[in-house]
């Protein structure tokens, strides 16, 4: 396959680089007194900022220059780094793209940083370890998702924010989760989805918005319903090597979902775009009464000027559980660092309660130590924002069930044949059973 091809050619590209790059300096010619760390996050800069003057504070001598660049364009310009050997010392590293990253042996292996599971929210540390034993993420921050919905559209439907809490879905009739879409979404006569006579193709406000097909992940799309239906991405929790989105679980609970549309309480797909109109814009402007979206979101949400925006936990599903896809960041050293004493002693420092405390107070993200998370959880209270609907997920095991992103070889391939299948289904009405082939391409390409 092309896809397969491209990525030995980058392999290859990164294995040239990875020499050459040790010998030009690497991250772009940084002096071996500076630290070179790059983030995406414009929201959590200065609170690194912050960690970056007790860094240096406690390291006389070292000094760190920190990077903030988009989401595109961050992994654009990583991936050329890789390649020119211009890359940063250490990188705020996704579970998503960890895979690949180990499988191309671009990390530094962090073995002798005495990373200790307990340390750290259950399961953040131990998702960082590659195939080969090796650790290459040191655990750095953690997410959840939950329902973010605009209270006065509640209010207006009337529907109470223990309702809201005490959802039940099924792949079925939807369960109470599907009668409350209902009843929030407005057509252009004022009917509500539940009422007699509304009008499914005029619609002024949707109950959900729309956050695009999900991909092959569904992070904050349809996860929490897969997941709570008892599925999993692979056979095993890291490291599979079969998908599972030709089960009849998976495929159920999609076409309910996707379903939703057709029944006009979700937004269609042509309603979204990633870069100007996805669910939390579409909640800021009167166009949805609610979304799923992830914990970094929450300060956008507590911004929309005139909105009541508060968060109720994801539906009980068929299991008997809820379900929230729990993510968690890391921060790596890259196998090309110009100063790789350096960076280890930042990567320390990043994972240690004396900077995750602090990025903690300034409320923007929990940290993964639970000191940090605390710290976060206090920040938010004093913002007057209750997040309990994404902690009590972390907290709480009996009645939750958190899982991680699918950690596998070839993300980037997964991504590219699920993106075109899911969205076909959503946005062209195309057969949840197509979803077969795309599954049988991926582990083919798995297999190889």
């Amino acid at each position: 396959m092309n896809r397969l091809r491209t990525l030995t050619a980058l392999a290859g590209a990164l294995a040239l680089s990875l020499a050459t790059g040790c010998a030009q300096g690497g991250s772009g010619g940084a002096s071996a007194h500076t630290v070179t760390y790059w983030l995406w996050d414009a929201n959590q800069l200065p609170a690194y900022q912050a960690c970056a003057k007790g860094f240096e504070r406690e390291n006389p001598g070292l000094d760190v220059r920190i990077t903030q660049l988009g989401w595109s364009d961050y992994w654009t310009k990583l991936t050329a780094g890789f390649i020119a050997g211009t890359q940063p010392d250490v990188f705020t590293d996704h579970i998503q793209k960890f895979g690949q990253f180990a499988d191309l042996k671009v990390l530094e292996p962090l073995d002798d940083l005495g990373i200790e599971n307990s340390a750290y929210q259950p399961g953040l540390a131990a998702n960082w370890t590659g195939q080969d034993g090796h650790r290459y993420g040191a655990p750095k921050d953690w997410d959840t998702v939950a329902l973010f919905y605009d209270a006065n559209s509640a209010k207006a439907a009337g529907l109470t924010a223990g309702q809201l809490d005490d959802l039940s879905w099924n792949p079925k009739d939807g369960g109470t989760f599907e009668k409350a879409i209902a009843r929030l979404t407005v057509d252009r006569n004022g009917r509500r989805g539940d009422e007699p006579g509304f009008d499914k193709h005029h619609v002024k406000v949707y109950g959900l918005a729309s956050q695009g097909g999900g991909n092959g992940d569904g992070q904050t799309q349809w996860s929490m319903f897969t997941a709570s239906a008892g599925w999993s991405y692979t056979e095993k929790a890291r490291w599979g090597t079969h998908y599972q989105y030709d089960s009849k679980t998976f495929q159920s609970v999609v076409k309910w979902y996707f379903g939703l549309a057709k029944k006009g309480y979700m937004a269609p797909f042509s309603d979204y775009n990633v870069q100007s109109n996805q669910g939390n814009t579409q909640v800021a402007a009167g166009k949805a009464a609610a979304t799923f979206d992830g914990a970094w979101m929450i300060s956008t949400y507590h911004g929309f000027k005139g909105k009541d925006i508060k968060a109720a936990l994801t539906p009980v599903g068929p299991t008997g559980k809820r379900a929230t896809m729990m993510n968690g960041l890391a921060d790596s050293i890259t196998k090309g660092a110009h100063n790789k004493a350096g960076a280890r002693k930042w990567v320390a420092y990043l994972a240690s309660d004396a900077c995750q405390s602090v990025v903690g107070k300034y409320g923007v993200v929990f940290p993964a130590t639970p000191a940090g998370t605390q710290a976060a959880i206090a920040a938010y209270k004093k913002q007057g924002v209750d997040v309990s609907a994404f902690t009590e997920p972390v907290a709480d095991k009996k009645d939750f069930r958190t899982f991680s992103y699918p950690i596998t070889n070839y993300a980037a391939d997964v991504t590219a044949l699920m993106q075109p299948a899911m969205e076909d289904i959503y946005g062209n009405g195309k057969p949840v059973s197509s979803l077969d082939e795309a599954n049988s391409q991926i582990n083919l390409i798995l297999d190889q």
